[in-house]
């Protein structure tokens, strides 16, 4: 698709000049009442056909060899070289079918006519030689360009393809450190963790496999998420959980991107000796959804690794490279209370 864009574009460019060229003699011939159309027809094909010979020379030889190579003074040399003699040439061919025309013409104004002609030739193959070389650079700098964008989008998608696989095994890392916890509380619960854990495993290993997904599968697999950690709660954790969104509509947004905030607020604003509590608003405003988490705040000390926060890092990058420049994420903590907010528009 590309190259074929490439390919129509190159061809209407050479339209757009080669209209140019062949109205330039026109504008280029001296405006003579006598002029016949064998000479006009005759000094119009020698413009065209010699415009032809220093546009694609400059093209395909110049340009390509001594331009893109650098060699600046050679491309320089070879291009005035070219000009000068092309139009010697056409001077020679045009100035025949004009000396009828300059017969009654006084020497010194013969001279001087003649003179001004081969500037004009000059001229005109100069104009010539420089729209090739601006189609010949243009040219290049598209194809170049495309082949930029197409390979930085190659990365991003291998830098994406990575972060996803950052995160799978993070995002169970953390939950088997919750099921671990468990065990030791309540083996019940712990079995009904595993049970629940499985709900999340396809949706993790199988439906997290684009860039985007459909929003009603996001939800769902937060709501999975957070009634799994909502097992280990005890009564003194105040957990609110408000979500709305137009669960019918096809939008999309990146997958496992809200995660990585609420599992830090359950890790961080969970206490088991103090009140605590978690409160978590998704919802979609137009073609925005925002999310909004509040909860207590109880810092883990640095022994503490659980995630080695890996997961925010992993959402800055995946934010950046998803949602460049529209994306909002705000997070801050005062008097104990961490708050979270991150707004991304959906597709």
């Amino acid at each position: 698709m590309k190259n074929k864009k490439t390919n129509t574009l190159q061809i209407l460019i050479n339209v757009l000049i080669w209209l140019f060229i062949f109205v330039l003699p026109f504008l280029m011939l001296w405006r003579h009442d006598d002029i016949d159309l064998i000479r006009l027809g005759h000094n119009h094909a020698i413009t065209v056909l010699s415009s032809a010979l220093v546009f694609y020379l400059e093209y395909f030889v110049l340009t390509e060899k001594f331009l893109f190579q650098k060699k600046i003074w050679k491309f320089l040399g070879s291009n005035l070289l070219l000009i000068l003699v092309v139009g010697l040439i056409v001077y020679f061919l045009k100035d025949f079918r004009m000396e009828k025309a300059m017969d009654n013409m006084h020497p010194s104004n013969y001279q001087f006519k003649a003179y001004l002609f081969y500037i004009r030739e000059v001229f005109s193959m100069g104009i010539v030689a420089g729209i090739s070389i601006i189609t010949k650079v243009l040219g290049k700098w598209y194809v170049t360009e495309g082949q930029r964008q197409e390979e930085e989008k190659r990365r991003k998608e291998a830098e994406l393809i990575n972060l996803r696989q950052q995160i799978n095994p993070h995002f169970f890392f953390n939950t088997l450190n919750n099921i671990y916890a468990l065990i030791a509380i309540s083996p019940e619960k712990a079995q009904d963790t595993v049970l629940e854990l499985s709900k999340l495993m396809r949706y993790v290993l199988y439906d997290n496999t684009n860039n985007f997904v459909a929003l009603h599968k996001e939800l769902d697999f937060i709501k999975n998420y957070i009634e799994l950690m909502r097992i280990r709660l005890t009564d003194n954790v105040d957990l609110k959980v408000d979500i709305q969104a137009d669960l019918t509509s096809n939008k999309l947004i990146a997958p496992m991107i809200f995660i990585s905030l609420i599992e830090n607020a359950f890790k961080h604003g969970v206490s088991h000796s103090q009140p605590s509590f978690i409160h978590v608003n998704i919802h979609q405003v137009e073609d925005r959804i925002v999310c909004l988490i509040k909860n207590s705040y109880f810092p883990k000390d640095e022994s503490d690794k659980s995630g080695s926060g890996i997961g925010l890092e992993n959402l800055h990058r995946r934010l950046d490279i998803l949602y460049p420049h529209k994306h909002i994420l705000r997070c801050d903590e005062k008097n104990n209370t961490y708050v979270c907010e991150l707004i991304v528009p959906l597709k």
